[in-house]
């Protein structure tokens, strides 16, 4: 397979490197409602787009959180980043997990939104075809958004959030992408990692509640913290932005300097 370079953007010039991964429903300007606030200083972040998102909305690929794991390294690699933490979004959640064996020595911390388990999130009846027949239909999409927000957000936001999916992912890889977020189990593989670990909850998801990330998240990994945002459903990130970065940055700036493993 031909060498591939995730499209990506860098924000501020410190000393700490972190990648930002979007999730299911949107590419890298998911992280737009963070950006005027985060640390520039202290820390350097690159957000990507995955393979059929954005920019890279017409890349060709296996759509896999393995797969993700292993273009972040190559562009880790292009970037001079010999070691970084990784800040993931629901299945960009998994993705910065699957990091965890991927190559596990180059991960300085993880910061999982609303993430994924390591274990997958199996669907079935009426929830697995709401998921799958949301590659191709907007209204399901909306419904997805509006649940796992605890069906508290304005039409308008949502109509917004389904119009900025429908454009900036490709409706074969979004499907793709689910068969892997959902239907893989790679725990395995990860389990008792000694990462430092932060996984971010909203109190209104759900669907990846505090309680899921309980008995998941923070039953594999030795170093696991948990913050849950009261405010929040599945996208902190638009739905309480400064509380997030507050406790993401938080986590991150925890970190010694850049001498090893944490």
């Amino acid at each position: 397979m031909t060498s591939f370079v995730l499209p990506h953007e860098v924000h501020g010039d410190g000393p700490h490197k972190v990648f930002a991964v979007h999730g299911w429903f949107a590419d890298r300007s998911a992280y737009a409602a963070v950006l005027p606030d985060l640390d520039r200083t202290s820390f350097s972040y690159a957000l990507v787009d995955l393979r059929g998102y954005g920019e890279a909305r017409d890349a060709t690929g296996a759509y896999t959180t393995a797969e993700a794991a292993v273009d972040l390294v190559e562009l880790a690699d292009r970037l001079g980043w010999e070691r970084f933490s990784v800040i993931g979004h629901s299945m960009g959640g998994a993705v910065a997990q699957r990091l965890l064996s991927v190559a596990p020595h180059r991960v300085r911390r993880i910061a999982g939104v609303s993430p994924v388990p390591a274990s997958g999130l199996p669907l079935a009846g009426e929830q697995a075809a709401l998921f799958a027949d949301a590659a191709h239909r907007a209204e399901n999409r909306r419904t997805i958004i509006d649940v796992t927000t605890g069906g508290r957000r304005p039409a308008a936001w949502l109509d917004r959030m389904v119009a900025r999916s429908l454009e900036r992912s490709d409706a074969k890889a979004f499907r793709a992408w689910l068969d892997s977020w959902a239907g893989e189990d790679f725990q395995a593989d990860v389990v008792g990692s000694e990462v430092p670990a932060l996984a971010v909850a909203g109190a209104l998801d759900p669907a990846l509640s505090p309680e899921v990330l309980r008995q998941t998240w923070m039953s594999w990994y030795p170093r696991a913290r948990l913050a849950v945002l009261p405010g929040a459903g599945h996208y902190a990130m638009d739905e309480t932005p400064l509380d997030l970065i507050r406790a993401v940055e938080d986590f991150l700036r925890a970190d010694t300097p850049d001498r090893g493993p944490a």
